[in-house]
């Protein structure tokens, strides 16, 4: 029996992982992970580039098979179910709707030849929805939650500023009430201006759900205004893990000691 499957808990995570790694031929791009992440909890993940975040993001979110560990989901009926044991049609269910995934680059996650109300609608369609003026009403919902003008519904995403593709795409993600959502450096590569903006609706989506998140960053303003529960990376390995608050405001790694004092030397 798995060391997962073994446990009982009387508070069930959401999602589990002991043991976790991955590697690419004879190179660890990460290794020996382990955490509960609870209903309602953001964690974030920090680490400079190589430190093994995205890979680890991967293999939680079920993009890439871990080569040593598992990763355990509470499904709906509160089951403990292990990733790896899963058939590709129920993993591919359980991407569509309990789990989402915010790429950083948002035409990874977008459909750029439909408009974005079909972007949001397609979600939608995918879980049995085929009445179209309910779709098209969800869409008008979202695009308002995540502050997109309802005229712009029939407009290709190409045609989006690159924040609002990034909301556009929270949209598309959000709109069928996922349990879980992954977030790839979602303010990475947008304007400081944009960057603010994109994160005060995303802490605000957050809290209103009631979401539990991954969220992969290298920038620690992220990571302090989304998440609940930081780790720190480095070399593939944990380092560092704890309260957010806690962590950037008494590190006790000595990199974690650098990268706090490399952002307040800014």
């Amino acid at each position: 029996m798995s060391a997962l499957a073994a446990e009982t808990v009387e508070m069930t995570p959401i999602l589990a992982a002991r043991g976790v790694g991955h590697a690419y031929g004879d190179f660890l791009a990460c290794r020996d992970v382990s955490f509960d992440l609870y209903p309602g909890e953001v964690l974030g993940i920090v680490g400079e580039s190589g430190s093994g975040k995205t890979t680890l993001l991967k293999c939680l979110s079920g993009h890439l098979e871990p080569t040593e560990g598992e990763v355990g989901f509470a499904v709906r009926d509160g089951e403990m179910r292990l990733l790896g044991e899963m058939g590709e049609p129920e993993r591919r269910a359980l991407a569509r709707t309990d789990w989402a995934f915010v790429h950083q680059n948002p035409r990874d996650g977008l459909r750029m030849s439909v408009s974005a109300g079909a972007n949001i609608g397609e979600r939608l369609m995918a879980n049995g929805h085929r009445h179209y003026g309910n779709i098209r009403e969800a869409a008008l919902e979202w695009l308002a939650k995540v502050e997109i003008d309802a005229e712009r519904i029939d407009d290709l995403p190409r045609t989006f500023s690159g924040g609002m593709q990034q909301r556009l795409q929270i949209a598309r993600n959000l709109v069928t009430g996922p349990r879980l959502v992954f977030m790839d450096e979602p303010t990475g590569g947008l304007d400081v201006s944009v960057q603010a903006r994109l994160l005060d609706l995303l802490r605000g989506l957050v809290q209103r759900l009631g979401l539990s998140a991954i969220v992969v960053t290298h920038d620690l303003a992220v990571a302090r205004l989304l998440s609940t529960r930081l780790m720190v990376m480095q070399g593939g390995r944990v380092i560092e893990a704890g309260l957010t608050d806690q962590v950037l405001e008494d590190p006790q790694a000595p990199y974690s000691q650098l990268l706090v004092s490399s952002v307040l030397q800014v």
